[in-house]
Protein backbone atom coordinates (compact mmCIF):
# COMPACT_ATOMS: atom_id res chain seq x y z
CA UNK A 1 0.00 0.00 0.00
CA UNK A 2 3.01 2.29 1.03
CA UNK A 3 4.57 1.33 -2.22
CA UNK A 4 1.49 2.17 -4.12
CA UNK A 5 1.09 5.70 -2.58
CA UNK A 6 4.20 6.21 -3.31
CA UNK A 7 4.06 5.50 -7.10
CA UNK A 8 0.80 7.84 -7.25
CA UNK A 9 3.01 10.63 -5.69
CA UNK A 10 5.87 10.04 -7.84
CA UNK A 11 3.50 9.89 -10.55
CA UNK A 12 1.48 13.25 -9.59
CA UNK A 13 4.94 14.83 -9.50
CA UNK A 14 6.15 13.93 -12.78
CA UNK A 15 2.90 14.73 -14.19
CA UNK A 16 3.14 18.51 -12.78
CA UNK A 17 7.16 18.50 -14.13
CA UNK A 18 5.65 17.39 -17.56
CA UNK A 19 2.77 20.16 -18.06
CA UNK A 20 5.11 22.62 -16.49
CA UNK A 21 7.16 22.22 -19.22
CA UNK A 22 4.44 21.74 -21.76
CA UNK A 23 3.56 25.03 -20.27
CA UNK A 24 6.52 27.01 -20.41
CA UNK A 25 7.34 25.54 -23.87
CA UNK A 26 4.01 27.40 -25.11
CA UNK A 27 4.86 30.62 -23.44
CA UNK A 28 8.16 30.69 -25.11
CA UNK A 29 6.62 30.10 -28.89
CA UNK A 30 4.21 32.93 -27.76
CA UNK A 31 6.61 34.91 -26.82
CA UNK A 32 8.67 34.76 -29.31
CA UNK A 33 5.81 34.98 -32.01
CA UNK A 34 4.95 38.28 -30.75
CA UNK A 35 8.80 39.75 -30.49
CA UNK A 36 8.95 39.28 -34.18
CA UNK A 37 5.45 40.69 -34.89
CA UNK A 38 6.93 44.04 -33.05
CA UNK A 39 10.63 43.41 -34.57
CA UNK A 40 9.05 43.00 -38.57
CA UNK A 41 6.51 46.07 -37.49
CA UNK A 42 9.34 48.14 -36.77
CA UNK A 43 11.01 46.84 -40.25
CA UNK A 44 8.59 48.72 -41.90
CA UNK A 45 9.62 51.55 -39.93
CA UNK A 46 12.96 51.66 -40.97
CA UNK A 47 12.26 51.36 -44.51
CA UNK A 48 10.02 54.47 -44.25
CA UNK A 49 12.73 56.02 -42.32
CA UNK A 50 15.65 55.31 -44.65
CA UNK A 51 13.28 57.05 -47.63
CA UNK A 52 13.41 60.15 -45.79
CA UNK A 53 16.63 60.43 -45.51
CA UNK A 54 17.12 59.61 -49.02
CA UNK A 55 14.87 62.34 -49.74
CA UNK A 56 17.00 64.73 -47.79
CA UNK A 57 20.38 65.05 -49.68
CA UNK A 58 18.30 65.61 -52.98
CA UNK A 59 16.46 68.40 -51.08
CA UNK A 60 19.61 70.24 -49.82
CA UNK A 61 20.91 69.99 -53.29
CA UNK A 62 18.19 71.77 -54.74
CA UNK A 63 17.42 73.88 -51.65
CA UNK A 64 21.61 75.11 -52.04
CA UNK A 65 21.09 76.50 -55.71
CA UNK A 66 18.48 79.34 -54.37
CA UNK A 67 19.62 79.67 -50.73
CA UNK A 68 23.41 79.51 -50.63
CA UNK A 69 24.33 81.66 -48.09
CA UNK A 70 22.02 80.08 -45.56
CA UNK A 71 25.12 77.33 -45.48
CA UNK A 72 24.63 76.94 -41.81
CA UNK A 73 20.99 75.69 -42.12
CA UNK A 74 22.22 73.20 -45.01
CA UNK A 75 25.03 71.92 -42.78
CA UNK A 76 22.98 71.54 -39.78
CA UNK A 77 20.18 69.59 -41.93
CA UNK A 78 23.07 67.05 -42.85
CA UNK A 79 24.28 66.72 -40.12
CA UNK A 80 20.85 65.92 -37.95
CA UNK A 81 20.17 63.60 -41.07
CA UNK A 82 23.08 61.33 -40.83
CA UNK A 83 23.05 61.22 -37.34
CA UNK A 84 19.36 60.19 -37.52
CA UNK A 85 20.96 57.14 -39.47
CA UNK A 86 23.07 56.41 -37.55
CA UNK A 87 20.28 55.79 -34.47
CA UNK A 88 18.05 53.69 -37.53
CA UNK A 89 20.77 51.64 -37.47
CA UNK A 90 21.81 50.77 -33.43
CA UNK A 91 17.55 50.74 -33.31
CA UNK A 92 17.40 48.60 -35.99
CA UNK A 93 19.60 46.05 -34.74
CA UNK A 94 17.50 46.16 -31.20
CA UNK A 95 13.87 46.84 -32.01
CA UNK A 96 12.00 47.57 -28.47
CA UNK A 97 15.62 48.35 -26.48
CA UNK A 98 15.08 51.42 -24.40
CA UNK A 99 18.53 52.73 -25.51
CA UNK A 100 18.70 52.19 -28.95
CA UNK A 101 14.34 53.71 -29.15
CA UNK A 102 15.24 57.02 -26.59
CA UNK A 103 17.94 58.00 -29.56
CA UNK A 104 16.27 57.62 -32.67
CA UNK A 105 13.45 59.97 -31.27
CA UNK A 106 15.54 62.21 -30.08
CA UNK A 107 17.39 61.93 -33.49
CA UNK A 108 14.50 62.67 -35.18
CA UNK A 109 13.63 65.06 -33.23
CA UNK A 110 16.16 67.51 -33.77
CA UNK A 111 16.01 66.25 -37.95
CA UNK A 112 12.54 67.15 -37.88
CA UNK A 113 13.80 70.80 -36.12
CA UNK A 114 16.17 71.47 -38.63
CA UNK A 115 13.79 70.98 -41.56
CA UNK A 116 11.41 72.75 -40.33
CA UNK A 117 13.92 75.44 -40.10
CA UNK A 118 15.18 75.05 -43.82
CA UNK A 119 11.06 75.12 -45.23
CA UNK A 120 10.33 78.51 -42.86
CA UNK A 121 13.50 80.01 -44.85
CA UNK A 122 12.25 78.60 -48.15
CA UNK A 123 9.17 81.42 -47.72
CA UNK A 124 11.64 84.08 -48.47
CA UNK A 125 12.37 82.34 -51.92
CA UNK A 126 9.47 82.85 -54.66
CA UNK A 127 11.90 80.92 -57.05
CA UNK A 128 12.72 78.30 -54.91
CA UNK A 129 8.85 77.94 -53.94
CA UNK A 130 8.01 77.48 -57.49
CA UNK A 131 10.42 74.80 -58.82
CA UNK A 132 8.94 72.14 -59.47
CA UNK A 133 11.82 69.35 -58.10
CA UNK A 134 10.96 71.32 -54.40
CA UNK A 135 7.60 71.11 -54.69
CA UNK A 136 7.90 67.12 -55.66
CA UNK A 137 10.44 66.33 -52.91
CA UNK A 138 8.37 68.49 -50.47
CA UNK A 139 5.37 66.15 -51.44
CA UNK A 140 7.63 63.36 -51.22
CA UNK A 141 8.53 64.17 -47.53
CA UNK A 142 5.14 64.46 -46.88
CA UNK A 143 3.67 61.19 -48.37
CA UNK A 144 7.03 59.41 -45.90
CA UNK A 145 5.82 61.22 -42.76
CA UNK A 146 1.95 59.56 -43.46
CA UNK A 147 3.51 56.29 -43.74
CA UNK A 148 6.33 56.33 -40.90
CA UNK A 149 3.38 57.90 -38.89
CA UNK A 150 1.10 54.52 -39.76
CA UNK A 151 4.04 52.05 -39.35
CA UNK A 152 5.06 53.29 -35.68
CA UNK A 153 1.29 52.69 -34.69
CA UNK A 154 1.24 49.37 -35.81
CA UNK A 155 4.31 48.86 -34.08
CA UNK A 156 3.66 50.15 -30.88
CA UNK A 157 0.28 48.20 -31.23
CA UNK A 158 2.51 45.04 -31.55
CA UNK A 159 4.90 46.45 -28.84
CA UNK A 160 1.93 46.71 -26.85
CA UNK A 161 0.56 43.38 -27.35
CA UNK A 162 4.22 41.67 -26.19
CA UNK A 163 3.96 43.76 -22.93
CA UNK A 164 0.65 42.83 -22.04
CA UNK A 165 1.63 39.00 -22.36
CA UNK A 166 4.90 39.27 -20.98
CA UNK A 167 3.54 41.16 -17.60
CA UNK A 168 0.06 38.72 -17.17
CA UNK A 169 0.27 35.67 -14.65
CA UNK A 170 1.53 33.19 -15.46
CA UNK A 171 3.57 34.20 -18.11
CA UNK A 172 5.86 36.68 -16.42
CA UNK A 173 7.16 33.73 -14.21
CA UNK A 174 8.33 31.96 -17.43
CA UNK A 175 9.80 35.21 -19.12
CA UNK A 176 12.84 36.05 -17.15
CA UNK A 177 13.56 32.43 -17.13
CA UNK A 178 13.45 31.98 -21.01
CA UNK A 179 15.41 35.51 -22.07
CA UNK A 180 12.46 38.23 -22.58
CA UNK A 181 13.25 39.85 -19.12
CA UNK A 182 12.16 43.75 -20.21
CA UNK A 183 9.34 45.08 -21.80
CA UNK A 184 9.47 46.74 -25.31
CA UNK A 185 9.87 50.01 -25.75
CA UNK A 186 7.20 52.05 -27.18
CA UNK A 187 7.92 54.73 -29.81
CA UNK A 188 6.77 57.78 -29.13
CA UNK A 189 7.33 61.73 -30.31
CA UNK A 190 6.95 64.51 -27.70
CA UNK A 191 4.90 66.36 -29.44
CA UNK A 192 4.18 63.53 -32.82
CA UNK A 193 7.47 65.57 -34.87
CA UNK A 194 7.42 62.54 -36.69
CA UNK A 195 3.99 61.67 -37.24
CA UNK A 196 3.17 65.40 -38.82
CA UNK A 197 5.30 66.64 -42.08
CA UNK A 198 6.77 69.78 -42.08
CA UNK A 199 3.79 72.28 -43.38
CA UNK A 200 4.98 74.03 -46.72
CA UNK A 201 2.61 76.51 -48.84
CA UNK A 202 3.78 76.98 -52.67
Amino acid sequence: MAISLTLVIAAGAIGFVLLLIIYGVGVYNRLVTLSNRFENAFAQIEVQLKRRYDLIPNLVETVKGYMGHERDTLEAVIKARNQAAGCLEQASAKPGNAAAMQGLVGAEQVLTGTLGKLFALSEAYPDLKANQNMAQLTEELTSTENKVAFARQGYNDSVTTFNTYRQQFPPVMFANMLGFNEDAELLEFESEVIAEAPKVKF
